[in-house]
């Protein structure tokens, strides 16, 4: 039958589909653009089901704040190409507003919601895979709550970092906050809210490298333990947010806070990278 170019561009309006895969469909669907759809979305099965072992390492990061909550996620896909298509970008900010609208506590909320059209967000990122021929997966998403939230993103788009402050702040003072985050990737926010089992590991290779220095071989394990606390004061004023340097300049981030407002801390913390 005779597909006609209009027919096609319909469809590829309705599905993001490539022209030809869009005409492939309506000639296999005979017309029919319901079962044209359910093609493409096939197509995106197959693909997602070839690609499994392929790494979606490119891609694109969105945020979003709304009121007192903000929003991260990472739509990932294969290669930079993809991840800079305007398209992609789109479909990234697409589930994000989805998030935004049914207010997705995780990840996997996430994926269960469902569009206006009836299809679940995971149903639109196998549908994506389709669309590009690559690996597509929605490597991260999360959200937080405080008083006061800001949010930055690397040119790249590959890493970035939403905030919660406990009060307003100063916008440019929480905007440098959060590049500092975004760039130095601290564990947490401050040192009690850092992992127990990071911070075990932590005094576990440091106390083991006091052992194995020829220098401290006579030394007490008490005195040893005492050394490897030590390490770990440092260890927390590079890993932890509140405690680190502000970048190029000689105070820490909660003297950098504090400079602006005496009161103000941050209090909700997420970041994603996306690593190659």
């Amino acid at each position: 039958m005779e597909i006609k170019a209009a027919d096609v561009m319909k469809l590829r309006k309705m599905t993001g589909a490539g022209m030809m895969d869009c005409k492939k469909a309506l000639i296999e669907a005979e017309g029919d653009f319901d079962r044209a759809q359910d093609i493409i979305r096939e197509k995106g099965k197959l693909v997602v089901s070839k690609r499994a072992d392929r790494t979606a390492s490119e891609g694109v990061v969105v945020t979003k704040i709304v009121g007192e909550k903000a929003y991260i996620l990472c739509l990932a896909c294969e290669t930079d190409f993809v991840a800079q298509n305007s398209e992609f970008g789109a479909s990234a900010n697409a589930i994000l507003e989805i998030a935004v609208a049914a207010d997705a506590a995780d990840l996997a909320a996430l994926l269960a919601v469902k569009n206006a059209e009836g299809h679940t967000v995971e149903e639109m990122v196998t549908e994506k895979s389709g669309q590009t021929g690559e690996k597509v997966e929605l490597a991260y998403y999360a959200r937080i709550e405080a008083p006061y939230c800001c949010a930055y993103v690397h040119f790249n788009k590959k890493l970035g970092t939403v905030l919660g402050f406990n009060k307003a702040i100063d916008e440019e003072v929480a905007k440098k906050v959060a590049m500092q985050a975004t760039a130095m990737a601290p564990i947490s926010i401050d040192e009690n809210d850092c992992p127990a089992e990071v911070v075990e590991k932590e005094k576990a290779i440091q106390l083991e490298m006091m052992k194995q220095d020829p220098k401290n071989a006579n030394k007490p394990e008490a005195i040893l333990e005492k050394i490897a606390e030590g390490k770990m004061r440092k260890f927390f004023e590079e890993s932890t947010l509140l405690n680190q340097a502000l970048v190029g300049e000689k105070i820490s981030i909660r003297e950098f806070i504090a400079g602006a407002d005496k009161e103000a801390t941050v209090v909700a913390y997420k970041r994603f990278a996306l690593e190659a």
